[in-house]
C-alpha cells in the first residue's frame, strides 16, 4: 500500500488529549480498512503564520500512513467535517522516516539552550526598541523638574538685578 504524510491543525482552544481524540479516530479508521499509522507526532501548540477562522495559534499533529488511496480521502473527507480541525495537508511520500521530524529536533536544539544570562540594563529598560520612543522613568521626570525649578530660579535672580 502505499505511504503518506498527514498534518492536520486543530484550534487552540482544544486540549491536546481532544487533539489525540482525533489521531485515535483516524487510527481506529485505518485498521478497519486494512491500514496502519506508521508514525505519530505532536508538535503542539504553535503560532501561525497567519489567522485560520480567527485564531492565531492552533495544535499540529503529524501522522505517517500506511493506508489506500480511498482510505486516504476518506480520512480527509471526516477531518474536513470536523469543527476542532483547521487545516489538513495530505502528500504521498516514498517512505516514512522514523526519525524524529526537523520540527521536534528543532524542538530539542532549542530546550538545550538553556538560561543564557541576566538581560542587560540600559537602553532597553523599558522594553521597547528603539531611542526616546519608550516611556519616562521616574529618574527623568525628577531631572526634569529639578531643570525646570533652576531655570525659574535664574529668571527671578535676573529681574531682581
Amino acid at each position: 500500500m502505499p505511504l503518506y504524510e498527514t498534518v492536520f491543525i486543530a484550534r487552540n482552544d482544544v486540549s491536546q488529549q481532544q487533539v489525540e481524540a482525533v489521531a485515535d479516530g483516524i487510527a481506529s479508521l485505518l485498521e478497519t480498512e486494512g491500514g496502519a499509522v506508521k508514525k505519530r507526532e505532536y508538535w503542539g501548540l504553535r503560532s501561525l503564520a497567519y489567522r485560520i477562522k480567527k485564531n492565531r495559534k492552533g495544535h499540529y499533529m503529524l501522522l505517517g500512513l500506511d493506508a489506500k488511496p480511498e482510505t486516504i480521502k476518506e480520512i480527509e473527507r471526516q477531518l474536513s467535517l470536523n469543527e476542532d480541525v483547521m487545516r489538513v495537508l495530505t502528500l504521498r511520500v516514498d517512505e516514512i522516516d522514523e526519525a524524529p521530524s526537523v520540527i521536534l529536533s528543532r524542538k530539542g536544539d532549542e530546550r538545550e539552550r538553556g538560561f543564557r544570562g541576566p538581560k542587560p540594563t540600559g537602553r532597553f529598560e523599558s522594553g521597547r526598541g528603539g531611542g526616546g520612543g519608550g516611556r519616562r522613568g521616574y529618574d527623568d521626570r525628577e531631572e526634569f523638574r529639578a531643570r525646570g525649578e533652576r531655570e525659574d530660579a535664574r529668571d527671578t535672580d535676573g529681574e531682581a538685578e
